[in-house]
């Protein structure tokens, strides 16, 4: 039997592209040249390393409702889990969550429901599927995520109001995060301002500025394993 096979048309390239001005051009040379340093005062990483999650499918935020805290929730095909954005450490686990409930685009608003000292509650959920974190603090902290040299995109921290960034890098401006590893998932702050989080398909990474890291004094926890 012959097998007839269609060939796909040739895309046309456009006989004329448009060329990135000066202006953009040096902007971008300065976002390669930007190298990846830590996060500046009051931020500090809850974790020692990256907390790996295989296939992560997206994060949200919520508020413990006995410390305050703010709690991370991640989603992934292995379940759902919950962590203390501030002790790192993780609180609640579920393993097994209804087919209803696995993934967060089942439901309008992308959400899950809570486990834990959260359970009864949903949490909106923020990447593969759509969704978003916070961009900006009321105190004027801003977070943006820019692909230079796509399709690596780096996260970038601010303290200047955001992109063109007029002063030097390391200043008012950090590049806090490079995804060369894995695709970027979401990046954002809690809505109280207190926490980063950049999710990538294999990796967790906060930041916090709060300063009661841990009920024992202890700076960092253990790395968690894995979700």
């Amino acid at each position: 039997m012959t097998k007839w096979t269609k060939k796909a048309a040739e895309v046309e390239q456009s006989e004329w592209e448009p060329e990135i001005s000066a202006y953009q051009r040096a902007m971008r040379n300065r976002l390669l040249a930007a190298p990846v340093v830590p996060a500046p005062e009051p931020w500090q990483p809850v974790f020692e390393s990256r907390v790996p999650v295989g296939g992560l499918l997206g994060i949200g935020f919520a508020t413990h409702p006995d410390s305050g805290h703010d709690l991370v929730m991640v989603v992934s095909p292995d379940g759902h889990g919950l962590f203390d954005a501030v002790t790192g450490e993780k609180i609640a686990r579920e393993r097994d969550p209804e087919p209803e409930d696995s993934t967060p685009d089942a439901v309008a608003d992308l959400s899950c429901p809570g486990l834990g000292p959260i359970t009864g509650s949903r949490v909106r959920i923020a990447g593969l599927f759509g969704g978003g974190l916070h961009t900006t603090t009321a105190d004027g902290w801003t977070l943006e995520v820019v692909s230079p040299a796509w399709p690596n995109d780096r996260v970038l921290l601010s303290s200047d109001g955001g992109l063109p960034h007029a002063g030097p890098h390391g200043e008012q401006w950090w590049h806090i995060f490079h995804s060369d590893h894995s695709e970027l998932r979401a990046a954002g702050f809690s809505p109280s301002g207190q926490t980063i989080a950049v999710a990538t398909s294999s990796d967790v990474f906060l930041w916090t500025r709060v300063t009661d890291r841990s009920p024992a004094g202890g700076c960092f926890p253990p790395p968690p394993d894995k979700v």
